[in-house]
């Protein structure tokens, strides 16, 4: 592990920029790759939004900003043509196609908008993620895989409809992460990349050690490999956060029936 991911791991949540955290991670998978010249291109999307509309008070009016220039002069867009490529949710790829998935796109428009000192959060939705732009009081919300285009409370309740849900949850910093890490992940043991996907949630497991699910999964792709202590180790990590007792006597009974095996 390298020091920036233990160190992701350790400090509070609102202390993470999450753009800066993103490319560390996308780092991992690019040794000697110089990140550089994607830390300049985020100041200047910064410093175009500041050109642009610095001065812009209301989410509405920020959230125009926004996507005049990270769309618009930037040209980032969702992928649609290659939606599953692993490279949409490795924000280094990201800034040199400027293509990406809800997450990794969400990420550009989060971390600008904190440049500026405006309010934004990405929002957990079913299958997606938004942004919101302004606080509680005068919001807008926007997806970024669209180019930044608003989305009405009409839309968002159709989607939310569509997944039988009837809210949505701002991301902690991690969270965020830990999606942008999953995404790759589920892709890597679709492509039956097990060993990778397992990196991957064990990176998961360093930046966010309070993801109980990662753990769960960390566990049962180190099974899966033979790796049984391994695997217990992870067990009892997740036991120890876990709160709710159905999820403590399902983690119980994994390892009870882990006891005694080698590996």
């Amino acid at each position: 592990m390298t020091d920036d991911l233990l160190h992701l791991g350790l400090v509070d949540d609102d202390a993470i920029a999450l753009d800066l955290a993103a490319l560390d991670l996308a780092a991992l998978d690019h040794p000697g790759v110089d990140i550089d010249p994607a830390i300049d291109l985020l100041a200047a999307i910064a410093n175009g939004v500041r050109a642009a509309g610095g001065e812009a008070t209301d989410g509405p009016a920020r959230a125009a900003v926004l996507a005049e220039v990270i769309a618009g002069q930037f040209g980032f867009v969702g992928d649609r043509d290659s939606y599953d490529d692993p490279a949409n949710a490795d924000l280094i790829r990201v800034i040199e196609r400027r293509r990406g998935l809800p997450v990794s796109l969400s990420i550009l428009y989060v971390a600008t908008a904190r440049r500026m000192g405006w309010t934004a959060d990405a929002l957990d939705v079913p299958g997606h993620v938004l942004v919101r732009i302004g606080g509680d009081g005068a919001f807008v919300l926007i997806d970024p895989f669209r180019s930044g285009m608003v989305i009405g409370m009409t839309a968002l309740a159709a989607l939310l409809g569509r997944h039988e849900t009837g809210a949505v949850a701002p991301m902690s910093n991690r969270s965020v992460l830990v999606r942008l890490l999953l995404n790759q992940a589920t892709r890597a043991e679709q492509a039956g990349h097990a060993g990778r996907a397992l990196t991957l949630f064990e990176r998961m497991t360093t930046i966010a050690p309070g993801a109980g699910h990662a753990w769960w999964e960390r566990a049962r792709l180190e099974l899966a490999g033979g790796r049984v202590t391994a695997a217990r180790a992870s067990l009892s990590a997740m036991l120890e956060m876990t709160r709710e007792p159905v999820r403590r006597a399902q983690i119980g009974d994994a390892l009870a029936a882990l006891a005694g095996a080698d590996g």
